[in-house]
């Protein structure tokens, strides 16, 4: 699922100088079939090129008589042109009874190091994940930032292009973005245009081909995201993500978000 979250970054800057500093914050709603399930929270701070990010979730809801799940995660890296290169990621969580736990420490967009619980149980059918399979590549929450070199920041169709290839920790897989068409959305902390991008889920390794699970979601045509631009930086988030289960359609999407942008001044 998706986020909730709030972060912050701190650059060591040059006495007296100072940075173009864009930061988000938002409260974000899960619903299943209209139901709400669960409630997250988003902080992202941009400042020059690097980025620090946070998110949060718990149930919420009718999820509240279901589970008693929670987590949260942190990323933190810089952007050069339209790429995403990650430095840290960190990812917390209790469901069912079971801790899950990801550290990943990245360099130059490689995995270097991680420390992941659970393990996966031994299983031939198992695609294994090489070391090939954690190069160029970021992680799920640094996913989120689409940066477009000497992009406006406008809404148009090429921030759609792109494919994401993403490892968190057990499996390789890429989302393949593609434009589908540009709306108009207000009253919940941005009024303007979004980007809405036809999502397809592609897996690499790590997964078992024969799991029902795996085929219904590389089969899985109902999934988009609704991209906005973040400031006047170009890059782009996601303002709603939406995705067909088999229990019906889940969507995360804001309650309330907070944007701003200006110039931090660095201590003397």
């Amino acid at each position: 699922m998706t986020p909730a979250v709030a972060g912050l970054v701190c650059l060591t800057m040059a006495q007296g100088a100072a940075a173009e500093t864009t930061r988000l914050g938002g409260v974000y709603d899960v619903s299943v079939s209209g139901f709400k399930i669960a409630r997250g929270s988003l902080s992202l701070v941009l400042q020059k090129n690097a980025y620090s990010a946070k998110i949060g979730m718990q149930p919420a809801g009718i999820g509240t008589l279901f589970s008693t799940g929670k987590g949260g995660a942190e990323a933190s890296g810089w952007l050069n042109g339209r790429s995403v290169v990650p430095s840290r990621y960190k990812m917390a969580s209790r469901a069912a009874d079971r801790d899950f736990f990801v550290d990943l420490a990245q360099g130059s967009g490689h995995v270097r190091k991680m420390r992941v619980t659970p393990q996966f149980k031994p299983n031939p059918e198992r695609i294994e994940v090489s070391s090939k399979h954690k190069r160029n590549v970021v992680d799920p929450l640094s996913a989120i930032l689409m940066p477009v070199k000497g992009h406006s920041g406008k809404p148009d169709a090429s921030v759609c292009k792109r494919r994401i290839p993403v490892f968190d920790g057990w499996t390789r897989f890429d989302i393949q973005l593609s434009y589908k068409e540009t709306r108009s959305v207000s009253g919940r902390g941005y009024d303007g245009d979004v980007v809405v991008c036809s999502a397809r889920w592609i897996p690499v390794a790590g997964h078992r081909p024969s799991k029902e699970s795996v085929k219904y979601m590389a089969e899985n045509r109902k999934m988009e995201a609704w991209l906005a631009p973040l400031g006047s930086g170009g890059v782009f988030v996601p303002y709603r993500i939406a995705m067909g289960t088999k229990s019906g359609t889940l969507v995360v999407e804001p309650r309330k978000l907070e944007i701003s942008q200006g110039r931090d001044q660095a201590a003397r």
